[in-house]
């Protein structure tokens, strides 16, 4: 698979009556915003606040970090089997909106000290500082499960952050990155002196709100599968994770996986980058040897 990522860089973003990018700034309808939002019948009531760079704010509790992104070219859409149809992803042009965020925060169940400060000491210890933050404050109706409750909060990002990448669609990238693996049998012989590589990702899948989800599929659910890294790069894997600050590997954490990123850059020069087998991470002892024996082989 071929996929060229458009980085489209936002230096600011805006309350303003049309949502569209414009000079490096992301305006946003925020009534339109939110009454996309406010069609789930789970949700009482949806504020949306913007948390800038240095601004004196703390966003708490945090639930999920996400990259606004929208597919120009090629099959399949952002977030696939939740946000798009269950097409497969990972090929054709995909826009990023690169410097902002959407965040969804809410007092849904365990811990709830997921924290990005804005400034100070604090600011240090997190990369969200960095971002311009779409902060979405979403309050369930009374009565809610958890679970229904998480759900509705996930859904909520998920959709924002579709409905801001689309304001980039037919927006001229400031930087276009080309990211491409064959197909298994090809990309095994395509550099016969380099040492093959697949990437073994864990994912977060305790269960208990601990979650992640492959194109809408619980993980769970899964024995390892292989996915092209360009899958990863266009929302195949979102997060479901809301509980304890340690255990959030956020959506925006997948969508710009660091190890894919770097593995890249060593591709064809120091290794051979032949894919990532996506396996769980399982509570019993069973399925951690059955989910462990599925990857070796």
């Amino acid at each position: 698979m071929r996929l060229e990522l458009g980085h489209v860089y936002i230096n600011d973003v805006k309350f303003g009556s049309e949502t569209k990018v414009e000079n490096g700034v992301l305006y946003v309808n925020k009534e339109e915003l939110i009454s996309l939002i406010k069609e789930d019948e789970h949700l009482k009531s949806v504020d949306v606040e913007i948390a800038r760079p240095g601004e004196s704010i703390r966003i708490t509790p945090v639930k999920d970090v996400i990259e606004p992104r929208v597919k120009v070219e090629g099959p399949g859409g952002v977030f696939p089997g939740v946000i798009s149809k269950v097409d497969t992803v990972g090929s054709g042009r995909t826009n990023a909106l690169k410097g902002c965020a959407v965040v969804t925060t809410g007092k849904i169940v365990g811990f709830q000290e997921g924290i990005i400060d804005m400034t100070g000491p604090g600011a240090d210890y997190t990369p969200f500082s960095k971002l311009n933050n779409i902060v979405l404050i979403c309050e369930p109706i009374d009565g809610l499960k958890q679970h229904d409750h998480e759900r509705a909060v996930r859904l909520a990002g998920l959709k924002a952050a579709s409905y801001l990448g689309k304001a980039a669609k037919e927006v001229t990238p400031d930087k276009v990155e080309v990211f491409e693996t064959l197909p298994l049998l090809e990309q095994l012989t395509q550099y016969p002196d380099l040492p093959k590589v697949a990437y073994v990702l864990m994912l977060q899948s305790q269960g208990l709100l601990h979650d992640t989800y492959v194109y809408g599929v619980d993980a769970k659910q899964i024995v390892p599968t292989i996915l092209y890294p360009t899958e990863i790069m266009d929302g195949a894997i979102i997060s479901g994770n809301c509980v304890s600050a340690c255990d959030k590997n956020t959506t925006y954490h997948h969508l710009n996986n660091p190890v894919i990123e770097d593995l890249y850059k060593k591709h064809g020069k120091e290794l051979n980058f032949v894919g990532v087998i996506i396996t769980n991470e399982n509570v019993y002892l069973a399925d951690k040897e059955r989910s462990s024996n599925w990857t070796a082989k």
